[in-house]
């Protein structure tokens, strides 16, 4: 399996575990909100949405490309953070923190 592959892989089971803890957000922010020069677009959207719209999303075009890495991934920690300040149940901070560091890692480690 190539590494694009096992990203893809990947980004499902985050979306699947999204889904599953009730943070697959449908609304799209309003175009405004991708300008954001925060990490995360912490000023204009929630984490999920920025997960969902900006995170999945480009490295989905990445996947399709069959594009060049970037040179380091590190969005479990916001994930962690933002689920324990959401009160997030075990069970969802688990899952969720796990599928997001497979990222970080499949695509820092290629």
């Amino acid at each position: 399996m190539t590494v694009h592959e096992e990203l893809d892989s990947a980004l499902r089971d985050l979306e699947s575990t999204m889904r599953v803890a009730n943070l697959w957000r449908l609304e799209r922010p309003e175009p405004a909100a991708f300008n954001s020069a925060q990490p995360f677009c912490v000023d204009t959207m929630s984490l999920p949405q920025w997960l969902r719209f900006v995170f999945i999303a480009r490295l989905d075009e990445l996947v399709a490309a069959e594009g060049a890495m970037p040179s380091s991934c590190d969005v479990a920690p916001a994930v962690e953070a933002y689920l324990t300040q959401e009160g997030a149940r075990n069970s969802d901070r688990i899952l969720m923190g796990k599928a997001v560091e497979r990222i970080d890692t499949l695509v820092t480690e290629n």
